[in-house]
């Protein structure tokens, strides 16, 4: 269905998507444009079907567009090509990777009821161990499924109501760097209690990695595999307990909380 493909911005998420889109389909152009052209040159040496463009030439020229920029650039980057695609006399789909903007604020900033598909991806999509919720405005099943099948190795895609993105991104969205900071204070627990860094850092990325996967194959709730480890005096309880007394949960939830209000805030400042 998609028979040429741009990418505007090819940062880390842009990127990853265009390592996914290429994997899937190495026969489709692929077309990449980033603010610092260099950025854009290394990843298309990559790939065969892969070349660097412009933001004006992705515009004209291909049936889906991936804008993975920040939401600060977005209204720059679609004011830039709003009369490349106005002038466009075929179909084609946006799809945006920016929090906390809507689809319907997307075609507003693009000029036109262009059909949008919204995604919101986490950094371990480069690693097939990602999560991807979406969804739609004005684009066709036929066009979100072709999309989706662009990113089929990059973990569990999973659609959503409009509503309910901001939040899913609080969550997977940032949640890698959360689980990221809890893993190098694991590890720097172990270190100080004497374990190799090398070995701290591998036990406790294997730890969260095999206490998510149990969760996730058993459908346990995780307090309850959290009290299946907790032995009556043992040592896990008093480490619980320690969590517990530094508000380790609190602070959890205040993070996820935190940043769905920044995604509310980044909605709010697009739509005035």
């Amino acid at each position: 269905m998609f028979v040429s493909i741009g990418i505007i911005g090819t940062g880390a998420m842009g990127g990853a998507i265009a390592r996914l889109i290429a994997g899937a389909s190495p026969d489709r152009a692929l077309l990449l444009s980033n603010r610092t052209q260099e950025k854009a040159q290394r990843l298309a040496e990559n790939y065969k079907n892969a070349r660097i463009s412009t933001n004006a030439e992705i515009a004209g020229a291909c049936n889906l567009i991936v804008l993975a920029v920040k939401p600060q650039m977005m209204a720059d980057v679609l004011e830039e090509i709003a009369p490349v695609l106005k002038s466009r006399p075929d179909r084609f789909v946006l799809v945006s990777v920016a929090a906390g903007l809507t689809a319907e604020t997307i075609q507003r900033l693009a000029g036109g009821a262009y059909p949008v598909i919204r995604i919101m991806p986490n950094t371990p999509i480069a690693v097939g161990a990602g999560i991807v919720t979406y969804c739609a405005k004005d684009a066709t099943d036929e066009e979100t499924q072709a999309f989706c099948a662009l990113l089929k190795d990059a973990g569990t895609l999973d659609p959503l109501p409009e509503h309910l993105i901001d939040a899913a991104s609080a969550l997977a969205g940032c949640g890698p760097a959360f689980v990221d900071l809890f893993l190098e204070a694991l590890a720097d627990g172990a270190v100080a209690c004497g374990l190799p860094r090398a070995k701290a850092l591998l036990y406790a990325a294997q730890t969260v990695e095999g206490a998510a996967k149990a969760m996730r194959l058993s459908g346990e709730h995780p307090g309850r595999l959290k009290d299946v480890v907790c032995s009556p005096a043992g040592s896990t309880i008093q480490g619980v307990r320690a969590l517990e007394k530094g508000g380790f949960r609190s602070a959890a939830m205040e993070a996820v909380i935190a940043a769905y209000e920044k995604n509310l805030a980044l909605k709010n400042a697009a739509d005035r």
